[in-house]
């Protein structure tokens, strides 16, 4: 399948169970509770902007996704930096810039809603993911440090 098949739209209610699924195909384990509630809070809530996306074919079937968040802060303003937190691309379709898409996608309607930084979290050890980031754009913040302590 090529690319130029694959379009992308904001995230719906009714992706749920599409995104769950991409998700266990990847992982090779379900989440569902952990996408209840992103879902609640990024589809459902009036604190966030949509942001979220689906890609899907000329069928209509999901095969990616990307989850972010932009916070309305007070007075109804939003922030002017964005968090993203979960993308998934459906292991049959991986390889084929659909990432990418969704990446650029985001990246685009963010800058639309006058979002000026995007912040995510990766695993410094896993090499295709920081590769990914990095051929996305991504650098390592100069202003945060992700801090942790082993219990």
């Amino acid at each position: 399948m090529e690319t130029q098949t694959i379009t992308t739209r904001l995230m719906k209610s009714e992706d749920f169970d599409a995104v769950v699924q991409i998700d266990a195909k990847v992982l090779h384990h379900a989440r569902p509770e952990y996408y209840q509630k992103k879902f609640q809070r990024l589809i459902k809530s009036n604190d966030c902007v949509e942001t979220s996306l689906v890609a899907e074919d000329e069928n209509g079937t999901i095969v990616g996704f990307i989850m972010g968040e932009l916070i309305i802060g007070d007075f109804g303003i939003c922030s002017d930096d964005a968090t993203l937190d979960t993308m998934g691309v459906d292991p049959d379709f991986q390889r084929q810039g659909i990432g990418k898409m969704l990446m650029n996608d985001f990246v685009l309607h963010l800058q639309q809603l006058e979002v000026e930084k995007l912040h995510t979290l990766v695993d410094k050890n896993d090499d295709r993911l920081m590769h990914f980031y990095a051929a996305s754009r991504f650098n390592p913040s100069e202003t945060f440090i992700n801090m942790e302590r082993v219990i």
